[in-house]
């Protein structure tokens, strides 16, 4: 019934713009910004080393294509990593807070 979107970003005010596009349109209830990770992955068959931001956002899972359609309309990369992870338990009072933010 409820995600967490897990999302990289090219750095954290990258984060924070798409957090506030998402929050805005009442997408997500709430955001963590991890501002700075080191990623390594394969990009058209070579090896790539950057810097990112990790931006992971909590929403219903009715909501997740949406974030997920919204995130690529306003994100820099050309192919973003946008993954659901999907919640199967939680504290009853924070999915209740969710719930309540989201409808």
């Amino acid at each position: 019934m409820y995600s967490l979107i897990y999302i990289t970003t090219s750095e954290s005010s990258e984060s924070k713009k798409i957090a506030k596009i998402l929050l805005e349109e009442r997408l997500v209830a709430c955001t963590n910004i991890i501002p700075q990770i080191n990623s390594l992955y394969l990009w058209k068959g070579e090896i790539e080393e950057d810097n990112e931001s990790v931006l992971i956002a909590k929403t219903k899972k009715d909501k997740v294509d949406q974030v997920i359609k919204r995130v690529e309309e306003v994100h820099s990369y050309e192919t973003p990593c946008i993954l659901e992870l999907e919640v199967k338990k939680g504290s009853e009072g924070y999915l209740q807070w969710m719930e309540d933010e989201l409808n």
